[in-house]
């Protein structure tokens, strides 16, 4: 969608912890936290985390954003 306003109420309504709209990479997105939630993933979030009191009460949302129209290759590929 190009639609900003429709690709923002589907960020706020999905209950994810990893969305790419428009976009999809080759690879994951080593530097961002990720996992499932509620009872999907195995448990603490991966990769990316602060650790601390604050992700004691906060859930992450990762959300990629992109309009270009062209495949994104992942921040862990090499040229």
């Amino acid at each position: 969608s190009q639609d900003v306003n429709k690709t923002a109420v589907a960020e706020r309504d999905l209950n994810t912890g990893l969305v790419y709209i428009n976009a999809s990479t080759i690879g994951a997105e080593i530097q961002l936290p990720f996992g499932g939630t509620k009872r999907t993933g195995l448990g603490p979030r991966e990769a990316g985390g602060r650790g601390g009191a604050l992700d004691l009460y906060t859930k992450w949302k990762i959300i990629y954003r992109d309009f270009s129209g062209r495949l994104q290759k992942a921040q862990i590929d090499k040229e």
